[in-house]
């Protein structure tokens, strides 16, 4: 999403409610176990999420969201009390949604809603992930066998044009093209963030998969800036067969794929 801000402020009848608000570095926005009714993008600057330390030491620092990020939304959502702390990381600027204006925008903009149901999916994974460890007793010599054979599976590469930044792409497994969410806590295998400071890439932009010998690119639902297979856009779903030598551009982020 490449500007949610805007999104959120240009609402039309709904925008008179937002109200931008700020804070000193070190300030709590609000804190766990708070009752709350609305949720906040950060127009300017970074906050922290505090969550509960362990054996009930002070709070400790779970995320870091910047500018265009979204939190609180799950008070919004389901009327309960605040389950982390926020506190300023520097001085911010925050857009204090309601829960009428927040209403409204899911109407108007469904890409907002798929965010916030891929932070719920990847929530449910997690806590699945943790209960089937918990079952299987994966010990770290595992773990460090597990990623061996993820990285012997490397068979080819993403080279960016511009920088040289090489992306690695294992061969059994979809790959994720996109940007890092702390929000959702989707983590990329080719994370462009770095390579990509217009924002062009969507954060969950697209797949790379393997069918037999075979590479396919697919691009994402909510993709918002396109996906082109040497300068043919993809329709969302529908795989594209990428060989060696192929441009890829997502957004304005232009790869050479190897093998």
């Amino acid at each position: 999403m490449t500007n949610l801000k805007a999104r959120f402020k240009t609402t039309s009848a709904a925008a008179s409610r937002n109200r931008v608000v700020e804070y000193r570095s070190g300030q709590y926005i609000f804190r766990r176990g708070d009752l709350g009714a609305e949720m906040y993008v950060i127009h300017d600057g970074r906050i922290e999420v505090l969550g509960p330390g362990d054996q009930g030491l002070e709070e400790k620092v779970v995320a870091a969201l910047e500018k265009g990020d979204f939190f609180g939304e799950m008070a919004v959502l389901e009327g309960l009390p605040r389950s982390a702390s926020v506190r300023a990381a520097t001085d911010v600027k925050l857009v204090r949604i309601d829960g009428a204006t927040f209403t409204q925008l899911l109407r108007s903009e469904p890409e907002v809603a798929v965010r916030i149901m891929r932070k719920l999916s990847r929530r449910l994974r997690a806590v699945e992930a943790e209960k089937r460890e918990s079952r299987s007793g994966l010990t770290e010599k595992n773990q460090a066998e597990v990623a061996a054979s993820v990285e012997s599976a490397v068979t080819a590469s993403l080279i960016h044009c511009d920088s040289g930044t090489k992306f690695e792409v294992t061969g059994d497994v979809p790959v994720l093209v996109g940007r890092r969410d702390p929000i959702t806590g989707i983590e990329p295998q080719v994370d462009l963030t770095a390579i990509d400071p217009e924002r062009s890439c969507s954060r969950q932009h697209a797949k790379i998969v393997r069918e037999g010998q075979d590479f396919l690119l697919i691009e994402d639902i909510g993709t918002t800036n396109g996906t082109f297979l040497n300068g043919m856009r993809l329709a969302t779903g529908v795989p594209g067969e990428i060989r060696h030598g192929d441009k890829l551009r997502f957004g304005t982020v232009s790869l050479t794929f190897e093998i």
